[in-house]
């Protein structure tokens, strides 16, 4: 039993990091210093707000450590790094401000929005009513002349920016005035795009109007997998008083002190890796639609963020897509979207995404034999093993 668990995980690792490009942009690559906290004795233990547990002197410095890294990184009055996903941490953000019945309006679902908040998600858990920002598909944008006329006709008590599909910066600050006259808390969804305001490359929302930021740790950021939260000093003090025990209880002291290491990491590092990320995409979206690929926003440059997408016309024809670039392993979703943050933390650079541009039209376009491709596939990847934009170990 033992060896076949242990044997998994080694195929896994075997195939994943040393065999296939990883393209997911949901996904990235730890240092090994910060990976190597994940493994430490804080996972076996607990603290808590209230002083219960004994012996915690240490991991009390480590929070307060972390939280004044993020404040640093983000620029924010408050930090705080227990919630356990980007999915809490929009739960503590709609639980804190809205009430039953109360409207949110958010990106929605059809036009790239997390589902998660949409409405099958927290916004129906919660009893919320959930409007949809104006959107075009074809900018892949909030319209936002449209939206503020939206906030003042329909006056939402929350309005959230950000997307799980998010190649440019969102209106924020021309949306903020309206928000502001209706009395909305005007949250921002940084999950896919955290790593990217932490480096100073796409947009700082807390300075065009968001009263809270929030997200995953692990997309764009090069951090565990986790949540943070970071505010101006009046929301980010309410989140505080209310995530211990409504939303956290034990928050995974291991994990934090790993995301304190990763965001000392983006403050020395942040912002050389989040221009590659940046510059990446854009060599593998150009490259690809030179190539006959649906590349989507040709006239806008195809991207400012880590994504790249391309417009298959729904689900199904992006599952065959994906399915076909991992017979090359070449990792992708069924979006399909193509991420440019874990290639880049593994130091891959502008020719590099024209290699894997050649890659993906010869496995999809010119359907070569899958074998073929896996070998230069392979080669390309061990080239790449070990991870930059972070301290020496």
């Amino acid at each position: 039993m033992l060896e076949e668990i242990l044997g998994l995980v080694r195929k896994h690792e075997d195939w994943r990091v040393k065999g296939c490009l990883n393209l997911i942009p949901s996904e990235n690559v730890m240092s090994p210093a910060v990976r190597s906290l994940l493994c430490s004795d804080l996972g076996h233990r607990y603290t808590s707000t209230d002083r219960f547990y004994m012996g915690t002197k240490f991991v009390d410095k480590i929070e307060l450590y972390g939280e004044k890294l993020a404040e640093e990184v983000f620029e924010a009055e408050t930090a705080d790094l227990r919630p356990l996903s980007g999915h809490i941490a929009n739960w503590i953000f709609l639980s804190t401000w809205a009430s039953s019945h109360d409207k949110v309006l958010c990106v929605s679902a059809d036009d790239g929005g997390y589902p998660g908040v949409w409405k099958e998600g927290l916004t129906s858990l919660l009893g919320l009513q959930v409007v949809g920002f104006p959107f075009s598909k074809r900018r892949m944008n909030i319209e936002a002349n449209e939206a503020a006329e939206l906030v003042r006709r329909e006056k939402p008590k929350i309005v959230i920016f950000g997307a799980s599909l998010f190649l440019f910066p969102h209106p924020v600050q021309e949306v903020t005035e309206a928000a502001s006259e209706v009395g909305a808390t005007v949250g921002y969804d940084g999950s896919h795009v955290l790593g990217l305001i932490a480096g100073k490359t796409f947009q700082q929302p807390l300075k065009e109007g968001a009263c809270i930021l929030y997200g995953s740790t692990h997309k764009s950021f090069f951090g565990p997998q986790g949540g943070i939260i970071v505010a101006d000093k009046q929301h980010g003090e309410s989140v505080k008083k209310r995530l211990f025990p409504m939303f956290v209880d034990n928050a995974h002291w291991n994990r934090i002190a790993a995301l304190t290491l990763a965001l000392a990491e983006m403050k020395a590092f942040g912002k050389r890796y989040a221009e590659q990320v940046v510059r990446n995409a854009q060599t593998l979206a150009k490259v690809l639609y030179d190539d006959g690929f649906p590349v989507m926003c040709p006239e806008q440059g195809f991207t400012q963020s880590h994504q790249v997408l391309l417009d298959y016309g729904g689900y199904k024809q992006g599952m065959k897509i994906a399915r076909e670039l991992e017979r090359a392993n070449i990792i992708a979703d069924c979006g399909v979207r193509l991420g440019a943050c874990e290639v880049t933390r593994r130091g891959m650079r502008e020719s590099e995404m024209e290699k894997i541009a050649e890659f993906i039209k010869r496995q999809v376009a010119d359907k070569e034999k899958p074998e073929r491709m896996r070998k230069e596939v392979m080669k390309l990847v061990q080239e790449f093993q070990q991870v930059e934009y972070c301290f020496d170990a």
